[in-house]
């Protein structure tokens, strides 16, 4: 027996020795493949990491920076993958928001609230321009269900036909970006000037309860944020899940040769129809996340300069890069909060001067420097180890 024990002893140190490194070869390809190693490590920074380090107010900002996110992720389906490049996702952003927050003035414009108005029941910008009955279209937004079936459906539907005109006549390309550009420049003209029906160019305001839980305290705050990481997480993972699939190949293969896969029998157009679709129902989910989030909803998300700047976000975190445009979406708008509390005169210029460095200095965006620089890095020390 005494024999037996420095054998067993030494066939055990090996064993151990080669577990050790295994989980250090698995931990490297799970940080460095294309699993989900990302999204893990970005579900810990933003449901661990952030409420724990952030107090209930920057929490909130932080919150709203997740709902740009979700635009983010949407054009990196319809760009880095789809080839689609949309110039005017804060339209579908700003629908998004308009369905919540036309549920959410409603409710706070019940007879009782708003009995010193001329007209109570109806929102108070109706009444200051004069109107004296709900327009039948604001009606059904009475139900919370038709108001979350608008958020997803409205967008998808102006998304569809817009697509479906286009790419049919096999329009693409800049023109495409352009067309995006003045329905956006339409659709924010149309707001503001409808001011009766939208709130015009103050939006719709003093939001303040979902189903009666008051929406504005910090108790509030904290679950919506929770809920819109969640569901920013499940876009992410759903998103993933198409780019591993048969039809992630396929947008893949639209967005480089696209008249192969045409000549090959697939319906191109449909393809992109149906990544413009799944940007727009992405930003109109964070939209709709805004509102709750902030408590207000206005034409100044939905033109011409926040559509850009929504695609800035995918640029610099890297346009075929789920988890990074996250990334991108984040730091650009704690960028553009710190210099424009730093340096309130010359925010603009420094935001304008980060993005042309961002861009030359990293092309492919914060994703392209992961794979550059973290991912041989990471290889080199598990070479080190290994070794």
């Amino acid at each position: 027996m005494d024999q037996l024990n420095p054998s067993a002893g030494a066939s055990v140190a090996p064993d151990s020795a080669a577990g050790r490194a295994g989980l250090r070869h698995a931990l490297k390809r799970w940080l460095t493949g294309d699993g989900y190693g990302s999204i893990v490590v970005l579900a810990l920074l933003i449901l661990v990491v952030f409420p724990l380090a952030l107090d209930v107010f920057r929490l909130n900002l932080m919150g709203k920076y997740l709902t740009y996110a979700f635009v983010a992720v949407g054009l990196v389906m319809a760009w880095g993958y789809g080839g689609v490049l949309s110039l005017g996702q804060g339209v579908f952003f700003g629908l998004g928001g308009y369905c919540m927050a036309m549920f959410l003035k409603l409710e706070a414009s019940d007879p009782i609230s708003t009995k010193i108005q001329s007209t109570p029941g109806i929102p108070d910008f109706m009444d200051w321009n004069q109107l004296t009955a709900l327009p039948f279209w604001w009606k059904p937004f009475h139900s919370l269900p038709f108001a979350l079936a608008a958020v997803l459906a409205v967008p998808c539907a102006l998304a569809f036909v817009v697509g479906f005109a286009m790419f049919k006549r096999r329009v693409g390309g800049v023109y495409f970006a352009i067309i995006t550009q003045a329905v956006a420049l339409i659709l924010s003209v149309l707001i503001i000037g409808q001011q009766g029906y939208t709130g015009g160019v103050n939006g719709i305001t003093d939001l303040r309860t979902l189903l009666g839980w008051d929406i504005r305290g910090d108790g509030a705050k904290l679950i919506l944020y929770f809920v819109n990481a969640v569901l920013l997480l499940v876009a992410i993972v759903c998103c993933r899940q198409i780019q591993r699939s048969k039809l992630g190949t396929l947008l893949l293969a639209m967005r480089d040769k696209e008249d192969r896969v045409r000549f090959s029998g697939y319906d191109v157009a449909m393809f992109k129809v149906f990544a413009f679709c799944i940007a727009a129902v992405l930003a109109a989910i964070g939209g709709a996340m805004f509102t709750l989030q902030v408590g207000f909803m206005s034409p100044s998300f939905v033109g011409i300069v926040p559509s850009i700047e929504m695609v800035i976000y995918a640029a610099v975190g890297g346009r075929m890069s789920l988890v990074g445009a996250v990334y991108g979406a984040v730091l650009v708008n704690l960028g553009k909060t710190w210099f424009s509390e730093s340096f309130p005169n010359l925010w603009l210029f420094l935001m304008a001067a980060l993005f042309i460095g961002v861009v030359m200095a990293f092309p492919n965006g914060l994703a392209g420097l992961y794979d550059s620089h973290v991912k041989p890095w990471l290889a080199r020390l598990g070479a080190r180890s290994a070794s």
